[in-house]
Protein backbone atom coordinates (compact mmCIF):
# COMPACT_ATOMS: atom_id res chain seq x y z
CA UNK A 1 0.00 0.00 0.00
CA UNK A 2 2.79 2.47 0.91
CA UNK A 3 5.92 3.16 -1.11
CA UNK A 4 9.46 3.24 0.29
CA UNK A 5 9.23 7.07 0.14
CA UNK A 6 6.17 6.94 2.38
CA UNK A 7 7.93 4.69 4.89
CA UNK A 8 10.88 7.10 4.93
CA UNK A 9 8.51 10.04 5.56
CA UNK A 10 6.98 8.09 8.45
CA UNK A 11 10.42 7.69 10.06
CA UNK A 12 11.21 11.41 9.83
CA UNK A 13 10.23 13.91 12.54
CA UNK A 14 6.82 15.24 11.47
CA UNK A 15 3.86 16.09 13.64
CA UNK A 16 0.30 15.47 12.52
CA UNK A 17 -3.30 16.36 13.21
CA UNK A 18 -5.56 13.76 14.80
CA UNK A 19 -9.21 14.38 13.90
CA UNK A 20 -12.15 12.79 15.68
CA UNK A 21 -15.86 13.56 15.85
CA UNK A 22 -16.86 15.21 19.08
CA UNK A 23 -20.17 16.18 20.55
CA UNK A 24 -22.79 17.46 18.11
CA UNK A 25 -20.72 16.00 15.21
CA UNK A 26 -18.15 18.75 15.49
CA UNK A 27 -14.67 17.92 14.22
CA UNK A 28 -12.08 17.86 16.99
CA UNK A 29 -8.59 18.27 15.50
CA UNK A 30 -5.44 18.37 17.64
CA UNK A 31 -1.70 18.23 16.96
CA UNK A 32 -0.03 14.91 17.85
CA UNK A 33 3.07 12.85 17.35
CA UNK A 34 2.27 9.48 15.80
CA UNK A 35 3.87 6.29 14.61
CA UNK A 36 3.00 3.83 11.88
CA UNK A 37 3.71 0.10 12.02
CA UNK A 38 2.13 -2.74 10.04
CA UNK A 39 -1.09 -0.90 9.16
CA UNK A 40 -1.60 0.63 12.62
CA UNK A 41 -1.18 4.30 13.48
CA UNK A 42 -0.50 4.91 17.18
CA UNK A 43 -0.95 8.07 19.23
CA UNK A 44 -0.05 8.17 22.92
CA UNK A 45 -1.64 10.48 25.46
CA UNK A 46 -3.47 10.76 28.76
CA UNK A 47 -6.51 8.70 29.68
CA UNK A 48 -9.63 10.85 29.63
CA UNK A 49 -8.38 13.47 27.16
CA UNK A 50 -11.01 14.66 24.71
CA UNK A 51 -9.34 13.09 21.67
CA UNK A 52 -9.44 9.67 23.32
CA UNK A 53 -12.99 10.11 24.62
CA UNK A 54 -14.12 10.98 21.08
CA UNK A 55 -12.30 7.98 19.61
CA UNK A 56 -13.88 5.66 22.18
CA UNK A 57 -17.34 7.09 21.58
CA UNK A 58 -17.26 7.06 17.77
CA UNK A 59 -14.64 4.43 16.96
CA UNK A 60 -13.18 6.36 14.00
CA UNK A 61 -10.34 8.80 13.46
CA UNK A 62 -7.97 10.28 10.90
CA UNK A 63 -4.34 11.30 11.20
CA UNK A 64 -2.84 13.67 8.63
CA UNK A 65 0.79 14.76 8.43
CA UNK A 66 2.19 17.42 6.09
CA UNK A 67 5.65 18.65 5.16
CA UNK A 68 5.55 21.25 2.39
CA UNK A 69 4.13 19.44 -0.66
CA UNK A 70 4.51 15.98 0.91
CA UNK A 71 1.57 14.72 2.91
CA UNK A 72 -0.10 11.54 4.08
CA UNK A 73 -3.46 10.87 5.69
CA UNK A 74 -4.72 7.72 7.38
CA UNK A 75 -8.37 6.91 8.08
CA UNK A 76 -9.75 3.99 10.01
CA UNK A 77 -11.25 2.47 13.10
CA UNK A 78 -9.87 3.74 16.38
CA UNK A 79 -9.57 2.03 19.72
CA UNK A 80 -8.11 3.31 22.98
CA UNK A 81 -5.91 0.68 24.60
CA UNK A 82 -4.86 0.68 28.27
CA UNK A 83 -2.91 -2.61 28.28
CA UNK A 84 0.55 -1.94 29.78
CA UNK A 85 2.41 -3.94 27.10
CA UNK A 86 0.60 -2.16 24.26
CA UNK A 87 1.28 1.23 25.84
CA UNK A 88 4.97 0.36 26.38
CA UNK A 89 5.27 -0.71 22.73
CA UNK A 90 3.67 2.55 21.57
CA UNK A 91 6.01 4.56 23.81
CA UNK A 92 9.06 2.74 22.39
CA UNK A 93 7.92 3.50 18.83
CA UNK A 94 7.28 7.13 19.74
CA UNK A 95 10.71 7.45 21.41
CA UNK A 96 12.42 6.08 18.29
CA UNK A 97 10.72 8.65 16.04
CA UNK A 98 10.61 11.70 18.31
CA UNK A 99 12.07 11.53 21.82
CA UNK A 100 11.46 9.67 25.07
CA UNK A 101 8.18 11.06 26.46
CA UNK A 102 7.87 12.11 30.08
CA UNK A 103 6.61 9.55 32.57
CA UNK A 104 2.81 9.52 32.62
CA UNK A 105 0.93 6.97 34.77
CA UNK A 106 -2.30 7.93 32.94
CA UNK A 107 -0.88 7.11 29.50
CA UNK A 108 -2.97 5.15 27.01
CA UNK A 109 -2.57 4.53 23.30
CA UNK A 110 -5.00 5.17 20.49
CA UNK A 111 -4.60 2.51 17.80
CA UNK A 112 -6.01 3.47 14.42
CA UNK A 113 -6.37 0.45 12.12
CA UNK A 114 -5.78 1.94 8.70
CA UNK A 115 -8.56 1.38 6.16
CA UNK A 116 -7.69 4.15 3.71
CA UNK A 117 -4.56 6.12 2.86
CA UNK A 118 -4.47 9.38 0.97
CA UNK A 119 -1.36 11.35 0.21
CA UNK A 120 1.27 12.62 -2.14
CA UNK A 121 1.64 10.62 -5.32
CA UNK A 122 5.12 9.36 -4.36
CA UNK A 123 3.68 7.81 -1.18
CA UNK A 124 1.10 5.55 -2.85
CA UNK A 125 1.42 2.60 -5.20
CA UNK A 126 -0.53 3.13 -8.40
CA UNK A 127 -2.09 0.29 -10.39
CA UNK A 128 -1.08 1.89 -13.71
CA UNK A 129 2.60 1.80 -12.69
CA UNK A 130 2.44 -2.01 -12.50
CA UNK A 131 1.91 -2.28 -16.26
Amino acid sequence: MLTPDAHEFLREYHLATLSTLGRHDRIHAVPVGFTYEDGIVRVIGSRGSQKFLNAQRRGRATVCSVDRARWISFEGTAEVIEDADAVAHAVALYAARYRQPRVNPERVVLELRVERVLGSRQFRHHPESAR
